[in-house]
């Protein structure tokens, strides 16, 4: 079950990720709300900790499943299954809801979120027919809400996400528009057929930045994109390393955090910093992914899919060393120099010496006439 934050028609919509039109209205899923779904545990009423809703949601108990955390369905193209939603309202005073089904994507957070209204879906969104569109509830009611999953002939197999909203409009008196507080059900849907899980990394840089202190190491800043290139949900273990000249002094980069769940056509871009690098000249950093399907909904064993690897080198000049380098053999060039020079000098002047004692040796032997 999750949260959805208000939406307003005043808010302005943003670029949304590949395989999904452009301008989206987007609304962020509450993380509290994701982090019991990832848990595995039983939908309940939710609220926001500043905005509390006044109603929850959780999935019927059937022969789908009891107390799901939310939905997840293996269909064929051309098949259909029937459930339900269960809505409470939890406030001491009547409500009316709005009833609709959406398209899900990744936001630029990494959660997954639904898109308004005033976006079409062409998905989950649109497979989805509820049996209604909005339903009252009395204090303490609840109602059950049936609804039916059809994927249509010829969908390409793979997986596909969306949702089930439950809305309440509310006039803001402050701005002058209507805020939708939203609460909502993820429904992960697998189209049945060949499933071809990958990602790929993209667009793969690394540049070199040195210290002042020129026997200090620097630093790498590792940059690239992934993709999911496949048709199942993903995500993936991630390890970057940062090593000179056939392996030498090697540093991998500490701290990563997962790559959070990429539905297919989706992207997501990564730059971590790795201190501790020695400038070798050249440096080679190397990014490995460890892909995963989500057991959620997976109907495999899960078995390991095969890593994903990526290269790439930049020069890692210690600018500051070489200076001073060049200074101390400038330095040590016009020593040698200044030397040679006295040394021609003295040689010169004993020669010069023993030049004029020669030559007056040589008049002092001459007789006078």
């Amino acid at each position: 079950m999750y949260e959805l934050h208000p939406s307003t028609a005043a808010r302005a919509g943003r670029p949304s990720p590949a395989r999904r039109m452009a301008n989206r209205s987007l609304t962020a899923l509450a993380v509290m709300a994701a982090l019991a779904a990832l848990a595995g545990v039983a939908a309940a009423p939710a609220a926001a900790a500043d905005d509390p809703v006044g109603w929850g949601v959780r999935t019927a108990s059937n022969a789908l499943g009891a107390e799901r955390a939310n939905y997840a369905y293996v269909l064929d193209p051309g098949t259909a299954l029937e459930d339900a939603i269960v809505v409470t309202n939890n406030d001491d005073v009547a409500v009316d809801l709005d009833l609709s089904a959406a398209d899900g994507f990744t936001t630029e957070t990494g959660v997954l979120d639904l898109v308004t209204s005033d976006t079409p879906s062409t998905a989950v969104g649109a497979w989805i027919t509820l049996s209604a569109m909005s339903v009252h509830l009395e204090a303490g009611e609840s109602a059950e809400i049936p609804f039916r999953v059809e994927v249509p002939d010829g969908i390409a197999p793979g997986d596909y996400s969306g949702g089930i909203v439950t809305s309440l409009p509310v006039p803001d008196a402050s701005s002058g528009v209507s805020v939708d507080r939203r609460l909502g059900i993820r429904v992960q849907l697998r189209v049945g057929g060949e499933l071809a899980p990958a990602l790929a990394i993209e667009d793969l840089r690394v540049e070199y930045s040195g210290s002042v202190d020129p026997f200090a190491a620097g630093s790498a800043t590792v940059t690239y994109t992934v993709h999911n290139t496949g048709n199942a949900r993903l995500a993936a273990g991630q390890a970057i390393a940062v090593a000179g000249p056939f392996g030498m002094l090697r540093v991998d980069a500490a701290g990563l955090d997962p790559l959070p769940e990429l539905l297919p056509g989706d992207t997501w871009d990564v730059t971590a910093t790795v201190p501790g690098v020695v400038p070798t000249g050249l440096l080679t950093a190397t990014v490995d992914l460890s892909p995963r399907l989500p057991a959620e909904g997976s109907t495999t064993a899960n078995a390991p899919l095969p890593p994903v690897q990526a290269t790439a080198t930049a020069w890692a000049v210690p600018w500051t060393l070489l200076v001073l380098a060049l200074v101390l053999a400038t330095a040590a060039i016009l020593v040698v120099v200044q030397r040679r020079r006295r040394k021609r000098r003295e040689a010169a002047r004993i020669d010069a010496a023993v030049a004029d004692a020669l030559q007056q040796r040589e008049a002092e032997r001459t007789p006078v006439a």
